[in-house]
């Protein structure tokens, strides 16, 4: 018998995507590697009035290093959907941030460096476990 005076808990927030995922912008065509997420919009009332989407900020929103660019952006879990290309990522953050890639599930392997927009890591990451595969090389030759 279920005591109804015991209380019960709430399951966690269930988010769509994962750090190390690579996701495509529905509305403004770039692609990007998930580094971070929030479970709900955390930026200030001014940005989400400059966001030109609008999405609900009560749902997930990601921060994305941006393929082929050196900015990150924040995105809204509704503006997202997973990137089928299977090409790597090129960033400058990248292998701050990452140690290897699963390619059977083409998925970056997250470090422990923090991700705290605005404000750099006071360490460099942690070296790679040694059975972990290196990063493939982010240019071409």
């Amino acid at each position: 018998m279920i005591s109804l005076n015991d209380g019960y808990s709430q399951l966690p927030y269930s988010t769509k995507f994962e750090s190390g995922q690579i996701v495509e912008h529905l509305h403004h065509n770039y692609r990007g590697l998930i580094v971070a997420l929030d479970n709900s919009c955390q930026a200030t009332e001014e940005w989400y009035a400059s966001n030109q989407t609008q999405p609900n900020r009560n749902q997930a929103w990601y921060h994305i290093l941006v393929d082929g660019a050196q900015h990150v952006t924040y995105v809204a879990e509704s503006n997202m959907r997973l990137d089928h290309i299977k090409t790597p990522v090129v960033h400058p953050l990248l292998n701050l941030f990452f140690y290897g890639v699963d390619e059977g599930s083409n998925r970056y392997l997250r470090n422990d460096v923090p991700f705290d927009p605005g404000k750099p890591p006071d360490a460099l990451p942690p070296p790679p476990p040694e059975d972990i595969p290196p990063l493939p090389p982010t240019h071409l030759s």
